[in-house]
């Protein structure tokens, strides 16, 4: 089968389309025909290998796996022994280990039905990000009706369906981004609108916010504060920006330590995969109340591109590779 190797981290430059052995499903696991899979900052981590101390769990002198790729979508071709809820030919989506490829391999538990109303597209979208804006609102934030939130980054991967999420628990939803996704972040439910480049949200000249999600990942934590009200919270998704040994995760570690020391709620969120969730944004994109925001497609060869284009960080929503 075709699939994108690497041998080394690095840049997209190391990745390189070939053909490898197809996988045989275990005990547990179900081998997936891909049909499209979604592109994430999570694979660019992956990737390069940064931060440094990631690499204790993904090989230290180079990546213990070549495949690259999570967020995916296809058929059922195979099942392991184990295995009785699903059988070839049902659509599914969830994460894999290695998306970017003909067929991928993955435990039957990271994956649910696709909703008969999503394309493999659509479907490939929604997981890491989905999932990750889900908890940071639902666990970390504890998002109740009434609600003032404020979303940062929110045209992008998280903040898109974070903007839906929140609107859908019947929080009022402010949305910070630029300008040119101002119109995107209004059609999910945002009620107003912040355009970084114009202003600041936290000059004082709106009320303050009882919950903050950062998906942007570049503003001093004082800076977040100052817009939240004295018993809000705020929730750091993910890790992006600083060095290259902690690239960012210096930012979550300076949250989980202010916590003791003032009113505010500070939390952090990671992106982890959970059958719960999954199953949640299943049904609700079953039903159409969230939507997946794909603002490009790219075929299995083009992955490289892709990535490329997703560092330049102005992507609408998520990039998706499709086969």
């Amino acid at each position: 089968m075709r699939a994108i190797t690497r041998q080394a981290y690095g840049s997209a430059d190391v990745l390189g389309l070939g053909e490898v052995a197809e996988p045989v499903p275990g005990d547990d696991e179900v081998v997936l025909r891909v049909r499209a899979a979604g592109v994430d900052q999570g694979v660019w981590h992956v990737l390069t290998g940064l931060p440094y101390v990631m690499r204790l769990g993904t090989g230290l002198r180079g990546p213990k796996s070549p495949f690259v790729g999570t967020d995916v979508a296809g058929e059922v071709r195979a099942v392991g022994a184990g295995v009785t809820a699903y059988k070839p030919g049902d659509r599914v989506f969830g994460t894999c280990g290695a998306a970017y490829a003909e067929y991928a391999c993955a435990p039957a538990g990271r994956l649910v039905p696709m909703p008969a109303n999503l394309s493999y597209e659509q479907a490939a979208a929604i997981p890491t990000a989905g999932m990750t804006a889900l908890r940071a609102l639902r666990e970390a934030g504890r998002v109740r009706p009434g609600q003032r939130v404020l979303v940062i980054g929110a045209g992008g991967g998280v903040g898109t369906f974070a903007v839906q999420l929140a609107a859908h628990f019947g929080a009022h939803v402010t949305g910070v981004c630029s300008g040119s996704k101002a119109e995107l972040v209004r059609s999910l439910g945002a009620e107003d609108v912040v355009d970084y480049t114009r202003e600041d949200f936290a000059d004082g000249r709106r009320p303050r916010y009882d919950l903050i999600l950062d998906t942007a990942g570049l503003r001093p934590l004082s800076h977040l504060r100052r817009a939240l009200t004295p018993r809000g919270t705020f929730v750091i998704v993910g890790g992006e920006g600083g060095g290259r040994w902690l690239a960012g995760l210096d930012r979550q570690l300076r949250t989980v330590l202010l916590g003791p020391f003032t009113r505010q709620r500070p939390r952090v969120v990671f992106a982890f995969p959970r059958e719960a969730d999954l199953r949640t944004l299943a049904e609700l994109a079953g039903d159409g109340r969230i939507k997946a925001v794909v603002s490009g497609t790219y075929p299995l060869e083009q992955v490289p591109e892709a990535i490329r284009e997703l560092e330049k960080g102005h992507v609408h929503g998520k990039l998706v590779i499709t086969l």
